[in-house]
């Protein structure tokens, strides 16, 4: 048997709402297995998307730190982005990828608390380049509601 996670989260999502909620008394338990249902309704979601959404981010993140490289002085911030410029992942497991997306992510960090010390028109562009990537990331990551969407 091969479960699909989405198929049974979904599922059992619905039957919690639709079969278990609306028996129980208790306006408490009630709470409980409508958030215990949203929970599963977004770990579906979240299990179908996790792992593009993580390569989506670290590609971004290695090609902003492979422009940026040129803007440092040497120097070992410079260094750092240029090495984490040529890594790639280790594999598509969530954990590897997550872990590797929390490098990358306090790597970019540091770059634009340092691209904000740098004058010129390429520090502006590199953060602007950095704000557009963490807010498409952020809004990449957005949960639905399953009543919203």
């Amino acid at each position: 048997m091969k479960p699909n996670v989405p198929t049974v989260m979904l599922r059992s999502f619905e039957r919690i709402l639709t079969d278990i909620a609306p028996h129980l008394s208790s306006e408490y338990a009630v709470g409980s297995s409508s958030v215990i249902g949203l929970m599963m309704f977004q770990t579906a979601t979240e299990f179908e998307r996790a792992a593009d959404i993580r390569v989506q981010e670290n590609a971004a993140m290695r090609n902003i730190f492979s422009e940026a490289g040129s803007l440092l002085p040497a120097g070992d911030l410079r260094d750092r982005i240029e090495a984490a410029a040529a890594t790639s992942d280790p594999s598509v497991k969530i954990s590897e990828l997550d872990k590797a997306n929390d490098e990358l992510t306090g790597l970019l960090i540091e770059l634009q608390a340092h691209a904000e010390t740098l004058d010129g028109p390429a520090a502006r562009t590199l953060e602007t380049q950095i704000w557009d990537e963490l807010a498409r990331a952020a809004t990449a990551r957005r949960l639905p509601h399953p009543v919203t969407g």
